[in-house]
């Protein structure tokens, strides 16, 4: 069981450590936070800052993004490409309360949360959150650095463009295509096509201005 350093301390950071102390593959070495903020987060040490990170991967090779994506996937594909820029290896994360097929696959980075579903022939890019009690059905694809939030379902053959959020509970029909960096409100359901980025709501999902 080797050394994991988590980068990002919030909310989500303590979702996935119930998820990693559970699984036990790895032994959380510490926290990587902003300047300022707690001294330790579920009673992990808080260790350095984002700016730390070549000199504590020296140390820890081992880590996970564990920051949210409340404001896009901005920041946490920057951090994805700082810990391989600084010779880090990200680990991969399955809840043993989900499911993910042996026919699936699942890119570095990754964390399957507690009772998610990754159906066969799925394909998860990298360093992308399927949260707790989401669905990704049989042979749909979701991208990098995107988050798949709670009880989320992408039905069978869908494509989800990398850095895109797909809100809790919303739904995306067989066979759809979410463009690059969307953002599917809570609860949305995607009928059709989504060709440019931007946010979605309602059902059927419209852009947001629409709504206005």
């Amino acid at each position: 069981m080797g050394p994991l350093l988590l980068i990002g301390g919030g909310g989500h950071c303590r979702a996935c450590i119930d998820v990693i102390e559970l699984q036990g593959d790895y032994r959380i070495a510490g926290i990587v936070e902003r300047p300022g903020e707690e001294h330790r987060v579920a009673g992990y040490p808080v260790l350095g800052s984002d700016d730390d990170l070549p000199r504590l991967l020296r140390n820890t090779r081992w880590a996970l993004i564990t920051l949210g994506m409340s404001h896009g996937a901005g920041r946490r594909r920057e951090l994805y490409h700082q810990v391989r820029a600084s010779n880090g290896r990200l680990a991969t994360i399955v809840s043993p309360l989900a499911h993910l097929s042996r026919h699936a696959r699942l890119g570095e980075g990754s964390i399957i949360m507690h009772q998610a579903l990754v159906n066969a022939g799925a394909r998860i890019g990298a360093n992308t959150i399927i949260n707790s009690q989401a669905l990704v059905e049989h042979d749909s694809t979701v991208g990098d650095h995107c988050h798949i939030a709670t009880g989320a379902r992408i039905n069978g053959g869908c494509r989800i463009g990398d850095g895109s959020l797909i809100g809790s509970g919303a739904t995306i029909l067989p066979g759809r295509c979410i463009a690059p960096g969307s953002r599917i409100g809570a609860g949305a359901v995607v009928t059709r096509d989504i060709t440019s980025a931007g946010v979605w709501a309602g059902c059927p999902a419209r852009p947001l201005e629409e709504h206005r």
